[in-house]
């Protein structure tokens, strides 16, 4: 048998290598087009209906946050296929994990979400239940609200893997003992969103 000439083995290593650059190219454009960016949070309102600490080291509560999400993305939807909300106190959770339904955040939009978060007989540490006394005393409690969940990409007939997102919203609340309703938030940054 004889070995193939050498011009033929140079043409086809030449080929392929033009192949792989080229797709790679593509690829690099592709990625430079559809380039997903991060969603924002922000919290823009919070009502505390009920913080009931009476009976250390289980806590009541329900509260009800107010959180705007913004999709930044001119070509790429996102759609939420899980998400659950709790809130922290000193981080750790003083209400239940609430499931969401699925949701899908169409290119450059806005969606609102105001879930009402609590439960009865949660369990916390004796620093967190006297923290919360404390602050509730003062007037201003420092809480985070937190939203986890999987979600994917969507570009056209292209959706993705779904990715895990992790998103933190810290906020100060002005509350004063006994009272119900609407607080102020004294300072609502940007959420941390991680993915």
């Amino acid at each position: 048998m004889a070995s193939p000439p050498r011009n033929t083995l140079r043409v086809l290593c030449t080929l392929i290598t033009i192949f792989l650059l080229l797709a790679g190219l593509a690829v690099l454009i592709v990625w430079l087009i559809y380039r997903p960016h991060k969603p924002q949070f922000t919290v823009v309102g919070a009502a505390i209906y009920d913080l009931n600490n009476t009976c250390p080291p289980f806590i009541s509560t329900s509260m009800q946050f107010s959180l705007v999400t913004r999709n930044p993305n001119r070509r790429v939807s996102i759609m939420y296929d899980k998400l659950t909300a709790y809130v922290s106190y000193r981080n750790q959770a003083i209400t239940p994990s609430l499931a969401l339904p699925p949701l899908y955040h169409a290119t450059k939009s806005t969606v609102a979400l105001s879930p009402v978060l609590g439960g009865a007989g949660v369990p916390v540490s004796v620093e967190v239940s006297n923290g919360l006394v404390m602050d509730e005393a003062y007037g201003v409690v420092a809480l985070s609200v937190v939203l986890l969940g999987r979600f994917r990409w969507k570009a056209g007939a292209i959706k993705t893997l779904r990715y895990g997102v992790y998103v933190k919203c810290d906020v100060w609340v002005g509350l004063k003992k006994g009272f119900v309703g609407q607080v102020p938030l004294l300072g609502s940054p940007k959420c941390k969103v991680d993915i």
